[in-house]
């Protein structure tokens, strides 16, 4: 599955694809992206409205001349968010992994208050009293919905709950500048 939000690196500003190799998926697709509608009297199975519709294809048209160039200057901003906090004690930053051509989409860091000194959510704050807003990613912990509460049962998942009470995810856009990047920088190591 595919999401071409208007976060993403590329996107159509919502929607998505579903890339598939089983032929026999393609009815229940089909069905779930229509509304579970076979013909107009007939609803197989239950759906919704997933189609894309011709404006946002069209923006993804224009918005895919351009990816290569996005993902090069989104590149440039976690270099430099590499250099000033990747040799942070407690803060640990995205690594490149060999064999791996990233698309940088996002900056997750992970935020040790015993080593660091602060926690995510101290730096978020901080962060937000300076205009600039971070994102706590796989936050909150999917286990701790009210929706799912009683629904099932619920098992320990301490490295999700690490995750979702320790990840902040900076900003990172093509057009964020290194000075830019300092200044968040700065913000944080303050």
């Amino acid at each position: 599955m595919l999401s071409f939000h208007a976060t993403k690196v590329f996107n159509t500003i919502e929607g998505g694809a579903v890339a598939y190799r089983d032929d026999s998926l393609t009815d229940k697709l089909r069905f779930q992206k229509n509304f579970g509608m076979d013909t107009q009297d007939s609803y197989p199975e239950v759906g919704g409205n997933a189609k894309l519709d011709e404006f946002r294809a069209a923006m993804g048209l224009c918005n895919l001349r351009h990816v290569d160039a996005e993902i090069e200057k989104r590149g440039k901003a976690v270099k430099r968010y590499i250099e000033r906090l990747g040799h942070v004690d407690g803060i640990k930053t995205w690594r490149p992994q060999e064999g791996v051509k990233p698309n940088y989409a996002y900056f997750p860091v992970v935020f040790d208050k015993d080593k660091f000194g602060k926690s995510r959510d101290e730096v978020a704050a901080e962060l937000a009293e300076n205009n600039i807003f971070a994102r706590k990613y796989f936050y909150p912990i999917t286990t701790g919905l009210e929706c799912y509460n009683g629904k099932f049962e619920i098992q320990p998942t301490p490295i999700a709950k690490h995750a979702a009470e320790n990840i902040l995810t900076l900003p990172l856009y093509a057009d964020l500048t290194p000075d830019e990047v300092d200044v968040i920088c700065d913000i944080i190591l303050r």
